[in-house]
């Protein structure tokens, strides 16, 4: 997710190597650049199609809810955006009609997609504690329609993990396998799931899925979907948190399944170039699983490369995950 998420890494002792990192959805969208596909729910998939395109999250790419940064995503052979709602709670940018109008002018000029609306600020501000989050989720949605995005993704990390604290305030893994399951916090679940129950349905009217991108596992995630009982719920999916957290990423996406995935993060906790060896990201078996599954949506870069390599880096990996994922 953004700079809340880093810190929380930070703080668990874990080293990031994405630049930042924020807790999203995505079907496909028709954003003001192009290549997309609007957003939508549940259907068969054609296992042969491919991701929708690459993209990157704006806080890796610059500044964040910057329209300008947008000709320098162009130049580093990206197609789409994650835009960011805004940056602090009284700093929510893209209310302003006039920066949704840059960001619609300036995409159709350089051919970018902005796929999806990011909810970074739920990591510091819990969906489950504030009604302010609320707000901003009904923000967000009104933000994604209006860009033409297919997905919002909603972070539970720092304040907002849902995972249950133990003695100390350590997590609880009860695993009783060689991957992660940890207690969840089921008071803080249940007053995410309310929420959601009122506002899914305005996410369904304007034609956007809301992402749960959070550091439980999938069976968990899809159990709250379940209890939410819409399919305008799904999960965004990050291959590096996953890893980092000690889940089974081929297994997480086979069993989620297309339908239940509306975007995926790709990044690697142990370094900024993708597929390197370095990296401790099964990206070979993630792209398997997605090309089983036929995934067919935006894959979205969380690494900004390597300091003062943008560029270079960038296109690197974009080039890179086109050769490993199967891409439209």
């Amino acid at each position: 997710m953004i700079m809340d998420r880093r810190d929380f890494v930070k703080h668990t002792g874990v080293v990031l190597a994405a630049a930042s990192s924020v807790g999203s959805l995505a079907a496909c969208s028709d954003g003001a650049g192009g290549a997309g596909g609007a957003g939508r729910a549940g259907g068969a998939s054609d296992p042969h199609v491919g991701a929708a395109g690459i993209g990157m999250c704006d806080w890796n790419l610059g500044p964040m809810c910057d329209p300008e940064q947008i000709p320098k995503a162009a130049e580093a052979d990206l197609e789409g955006i994650q835009v960011s709602l805004g940056r602090t709670p009284d700093d929510i940018v893209l209310r302003d009609p006039s920066v949704r109008a840059r960001y619609l002018e300036l995409g159709r000029q350089h051919r970018i997609t902005f796929h999806s609306v990011a909810l970074g600020l739920l990591n510091g501000n819990p969906l489950a504690e504030q009604p302010r989050a609320a707000v901003w989720l009904i923000d967000a949605i009104e933000v994604a329609a209006a860009l033409g995005a297919g997905n919002v993704l909603m972070a539970f990390f720092g304040d907002g993990d849902l995972r249950f604290r133990g003695e100390g305030g350590a997590f609880v893994d009860e695993s009783q396998s060689g991957f992660a399951s940890f207690r969840l916090d089921e008071a803080k679940v249940t007053s995410v799931v309310e929420t959601l129950e009122q506002v899914v349905p305005r996410a369904r009217d304007a034609g956007v899925i809301l992402g749960l991108e959070n550091t439980i596992s999938a069976a968990q995630n899809l159990e709250i979907i379940e209890r939410v009982g819409s399919e305008w719920l799904q999960v965004y999916y990050d291959v590096g948190n996953s890893t980092g957290y000690g889940y089974d990423v081929p297994g997480e996406l086979r069993l989620l399944g297309n339908d239940r995935i509306c975007e995926v993060h790709l990044k690697d906790w142990n370094t900024r170039l993708l597929g390197s060896e370095e990296g401790t990201v099964d990206m070979a078996a993630a792209a398997a699983a997605l090309n089983d599954i036929g995934y067919d949506k935006w894959l979205v870069l969380e690494t900004s490369g390597r300091e003062d390599r943008f560029l270079e880096d960038t296109r690197r990996n974009v080039a890179w995950a086109r050769q490993t994922f199967k891409t439209a």
